[in-house]
């Protein structure tokens, strides 16, 4: 098992890229802790987690609520004793197709705004307790959006450029002092529309604009990536364990490109 007695927090881990992560945790031998805003979602995950052997445990947290994730990080190290991995993969709706012409200055901001200010809440909280032990990964997620123009996602794809900045940025400050920080980036995964996702309410404005049912939009036939399909959650997931566990501990302040080839680096 890669990750045998750690101790791991999930923020979005109702979701389905949070939830596929959270699962691989466990099978690893982490003690997961997943926290979201929808409770019934993370107890689906957790009775997954545990019906194949791990241990979890559920917390209903804000992401965008500094005190909240403050007092869970709080909560997880004063019952585990530590804290090993945090994985940031909180999604957060928001507006994608419209053109520049098109696009409100509001439209524009929220997805700067909202996964901005989750990124920072998290990264301080969460790495707090493992810069106290000197070890300890965050992990963050972004997209094909912070290398490759798109039209239509100005306000995400800004954002995403924000996020692997921030990779490199904290992995400098961190790093001294034993923490890593590595960013995974996959492209779009089909699976997330059917389990939940925000993924259909974003994708959708592209299919309607091209005049094509989302399920033909995100057939691997469409993608433009050198491997001609799209990555799939397991591999997210397998990604992030490799970057969490000792087999990746030369690792911070990269990204972890999981778009198939449809950018290089």
């Amino acid at each position: 098992m890669l990750l045998k007695d750690q101790v791991a927090v999930v923020y979005g881990g109702g979701g389905a890229i949070g939830g596929a992560v959270a699962r691989r945790f466990g099978r690893e031998g982490a003690t997961v802790y997943l926290a979201g805003r929808s409770r019934a979602k993370l107890e689906v995950v957790a009775r997954d987690v545990t019906a194949a052997g791990g241990r979890a445990r559920v917390a209903v947290v804000d992401a965008l609520d500094e005190a909240a994730v403050v007092e869970h990080v709080a909560a997880v190290t004063a019952e585990a004793g530590r804290l090993d991995i945090a994985l940031n993969a909180v999604g957060h709706a928001h507006v994608q197709g419209k053109p520049l012409t098109e696009l409100s200055l509001a439209e524009f901001e929220a997805p700067l705004r909202e996964y901005g200010r989750s990124q920072f809440i998290i990264a301080k909280s969460a790495t707090k307790p493992m810069l106290e032990r000197g070890s300890g990964v965050l992990l963050v997620l972004s997209t094909p959006g912070a290398r490759r123009g798109f039209a239509g996602v100005l306000g995400f794809g800004a954002t995403c450029g924000a996020i692997e900045a921030l990779t490199r940025h904290l992995a400098c400050e961190l790093g001294p002092r034993g923490v890593r920080v590595v960013c995974l980036r996959p492209d779009a995964v089909p699976e997330t529309v059917d389990l939940g996702s925000h993924a259909r309410e974003v994708f959708q404005p592209f299919a309607d604009r091209a005049g094509v049912t989302l399920a033909q939009m995100l057939h691997p036939s469409t993608s433009a990536s050198v491997l001609k399909r799209y990555p799939r959650l397991e591999e997210v997931a397998s990604a992030a364990v490799f970057a969490a566990s000792d087999q990746g501990s030369a690792m911070t302040g990269a990204v972890m490109n999981l778009t198939c080839g449809s950018v290089f680096d």
